[in-house]
């Protein structure tokens, strides 16, 4: 890959080829729009700087990771996954690495996918020594369940989460029912959301199971907690993630690998814009006040997109070459 880049940049500079020859070798590009909100901005982002920066011909088409990635290893399209959740797929994803069916390109997210138990950041802030789950088993106190405030909650997803299935498991493992802790099913996203929103809102007490990039961790400060364990692969896989496993064991919450996709095809023929695509990255913190933004102003992909370009300079230039930039600049 970095004898074609460096082929390819080489031949741009010795015919002295602008941005014709940008387009000449993006040409036609379609890109997986998957559908959630911090996929769905970012392949906005992609579209709007391959079209006006690069010269491509851009086109985003309907995609969902599961289908998305295995098409682009069977049937070569869409071109680019701008938001790869690897980690659902492991097998899938290896076999079209191995094959040369696709090309992994930069990790669209630099801190990972992320999953695990949060609580408020006033909570962390007043109280600095809970810093793990079982500090919080020692307060229960603090996190008081509605139904019976003698008790303490542990908020959890609805089912057929599968965070909702190793939130349960991490209850078993670390005792927290025997700390006095319930697990309150929250319903639905829209209950697990609520839960924490009322908590903000009178300044009360919550724990429980969340994840990044999200707009509601963009609006509300939560700070995750340690689990206070190292993280054990072969256990995560035997118990933590299997429902009817009796006996999990205490375990650290691995991160997602969120990675760009690009099928070997596109990849081979897209000169500059592969330099583009191994560069962009971005981190969840920027994500989740993008995402905020995008919610409270009922924006759509294209419109956050157009507010993430217009309001962060600073972090997308580096992504691009200064022409690039410039061209990206003039198109707002």
């Amino acid at each position: 890959m970095k004898k074609l880049l460096a082929t390819t940049f080489l031949a741009a500079g010795l015919l002295g080829l602008g941005s014709a020859a940008s387009a000449a070798e993006c040409g036609d590009v379609t890109i997986a729009n998957m559908n959630w909100q911090s996929a769905e901005v970012l392949a906005n982002i992609d579209k709007f700087i391959l079209t006006e920066g690069y010269g491509c011909n851009a086109e985003l088409v309907v995609g969902d990771t599961v289908p998305t990635i295995t098409s682009m290893i069977e049937k070569g399209e869409p071109d680019i996954a701008p938001e790869g959740w690897v980690d659902l797929l492991p097998d899938v994803v290896n076999r079209g690495l191995e094959e040369g069916k696709i090309v992994g390109a930069a990790l669209a997210l630099s801190d990972g996918g992320v999953q695990g138990w949060w609580m408020p950041k006033y909570i962390a802030d007043e109280h600095p020594d809970i810093k793990t789950i079982d500090d919080v088993l020692k307060h229960k106190e603090l996190f008081p369940d509605p139904e019976d405030p003698s008790k303490g909650a542990i908020y959890n997803g609805p089912q057929g989460w599968g965070g909702t299935v190793v939130t349960t498991q991490l209850y078993k493992a670390y005792d927290a029912e025997k700390a006095g802790f319930t697990l309150v099913d929250t319903g639905s996203a829209a209950g697990l959301d609520g839960s924490i929103a009322k908590a903000y809102e009178r300044n009360e007490g919550w724990v429980g199971y969340y994840w990044a990039p999200t707009a509601l961790l963009g609006k509300y400060e939560m700070v995750k907690l340690d689990h206070g364990v190292p993280a054990d692969p072969a256990e995560w896989k035997r118990c933590n993630t299997v429902a009817d496993c009796p006996d999990p064991k205490k375990n650290d919450w691995p991160k997602d690998k969120v990675q760009t996709l690009v099928t070997k095809e596109f990849a081979d023929r897209a000169g500059p814009v592969m330099d583009y695509l191994n560069t962009r990255a971005w981190q969840n913190d920027v994500v989740n006040k993008l995402m905020a933004w995008m919610t409270d102003n009922q924006a759509s992909g294209e419109e956050g997109a157009k507010h993430f370009l217009e309001e962060n300079e600073e972090i997308w230039t580096k992504w691009v070459s200064p022409e690039v930039a410039e061209k990206v600049k003039a198109a707002l």
